[in-house]
């Protein structure tokens, strides 16, 4: 049980390590492929095929892995900023502090100044 509470905890993570592996995996019988045969001809479907599929899910895994991060960045930031607001509160040493936005959590959406916004 405690494997699928930590999976459901660690999603990107979990997906990052998957997406690696598969496309190491990927890379690794692309490789196979191309040494086996001695014409170009025949080694340009696994480069074009398994070569560019393997690069791009461990690009997947690595834009995973660095969203999980930065996802872990900002509930640290977030808790640090609730705390000194709970410490400004209570002993009034601190100005109130400005809200800070919290990013959204759907990658897909773009808000803020730099979005493009339609017509």
């Amino acid at each position: 049980m405690e494997i699928l509470t930590l999976l459901r905890a660690q999603w990107d993570r979990a997906l990052a390590i998957a997406f690696t592996l598969v496309g190491v995996v990927v890379l690794v019988v692309g490789w196979i492929g191309v040494s086996g045969s001695e014409a170009v001809v025949k080694q340009l479907p696994y480069i074009t095929s398994a070569g560019v599929s393997g690069i791009v899910l461990v690009a997947l895994g690595s834009v995973l892995w660095v969203s999980a991060d930065l996802r872990d960045q900002w509930r640290e930031l977030r808790l640090v900023r609730v705390t000194l607001q709970d410490l400004a509160g209570s002993a009034r040493l601190l100005p109130e502090l400005p809200a800070i936005p919290v990013p959204p959590t759907d990658l897909l959406t773009t808000t803020g100044p730099g979005a493009h916004r339609g017509a």
